[in-house]
């Protein structure tokens, strides 16, 4: 067994519960994360995933902007994938030097390309190289607290023995998405087995944290009560409703305060990449906010066609002169 990190960091800082944003490729980056932290922010942020060889690679710049954020986002943990030791000791140095305030290894990817390299959650049927991946990310990483997120098994559930080969090399904190690599998102996520893994870490000072089928803050209090868990991670759920971390019904936004918050993030998605990312990754982002909404199909008909925060600005206010925002259709129909 390595020997114990001293401390957990910012994870011993934060409150109990603890929520966090879960990392969703060409989702959270910092466009999102920017709108998140405007709208309600959560205790935690964890960049999308990124490769540690590739960082390591001549093909670095291109991959930088998966790492930027704004210093209202603390703390915020990078996150990153991959099999080589080395290049996982590399890059904890490179985040070290960005300000990151931890670093979390993707065990979980069900992606079939990640798994065929060894990666994502192909790592749970090799416990060996997992431990030595969190050991060179924590040499490299020059005291910053090293996690990790994962699933509870491979082609089968494989809870118990998966955590306890992972708490041998002492993560900070490991983040269990509640279903197999082979389920995908398939099957509800397996909530009655976190008590399983919180027995597990008992000894340890490792924290336990659960993903999975989150749907509010309120449904991860009643988890965290039921299991004992340390704190939840919340995705999905943050679609169309960037609220979601202040605790705020979406009954009570507005459909102005909608249609501003979506030009604001199709704003920030420019500012921040307009040379980088096509703007069409902000389309799914703007159909999510107009579920419900009298005339949503000719508004999707628009937004499916923008490319511009100008486009947005133009979809929206077309919206507004054709249907108006009076009560009748200001709020989202729940």
């Amino acid at each position: 067994m390595t020997e114990a990190p001293e401390h957990r960091g910012f994870w011993d800082q934060l409150p109990r519960p603890f929520y966090i944003l879960a990392p969703m490729a060409d989702v959270t980056d910092n466009a999102f994360r920017r709108l998140i932290t405007h709208c309600g922010k959560p205790d935690v942020f964890f960049t999308e995933f990124v490769s540690s060889d590739g960082l390591c690679s001549r093909g670095r710049e291109r991959l930088l902007h998966h790492l930027s954020y704004t210093e209202d986002q603390h703390p915020i943990v990078a996150q990153m994938w991959g099999t080589n030791p080395e290049t996982h000791y590399q890059t904890a140095q490179l985040l070290a030097e960005l300000g990151f305030d931890g670093i979390d290894i993707n065990m979980g990817c069900p992606v079939k390309n990640v798994c065929k390299t060894g990666g994502g959650s192909a790592l749970i049927e090799n416990p060996s190289l997992a431990r030595e991946l969190i050991e060179a990310t924590r040499q490299g990483g020059s005291g910053l607290p090293v996690s990790v997120k994962t699933r509870i098994g491979y082609a089968t559930i494989d809870l118990v023995r998966w955590v306890e080969d992972l708490l041998e090399a002492e993560p900070a904190a490991i983040t269990l998405h509640m279903r197999t690599r082979k389920e995908m998102s398939r099957v509800p996520a397996h909530w009655e087995l976190m008590p399983e893994a919180i027995k597990a870490a008992a000894s340890s000072r490792t924290l336990v944290v659960g993903n999975g089928d989150i749907r509010d803050l309120d449904h991860a209090d009643r988890l965290v009560a039921e299991t004992g868990m340390d704190g939840a991670m919340l995705g999905r759920a943050v679609f169309g409703n960037p609220w979601l971390f202040s605790r705020r019904s979406c009954d009570a936004v507005t459909l102005r305060e909608r249609f501003d918050t979506m030009l604001q993030h199709a704003v920030y998605f420019e500012q921040e990449f307009s040379s980088k990312k096509p703007f069409l990754l902000m389309r799914k982002h703007l159909m999510a906010h107009i579920s419900g909404i009298a005339g949503s199909k000719d508004l999707r008909l628009r937004l499916g066609e923008v490319s511009t925060a100008a486009d947005v600005r133009a979809a929206l206010d077309w919206y507004t002169d054709t249907y108006g925002l009076d009560s009748s259709s200001s709020r989202i129909a729940g």
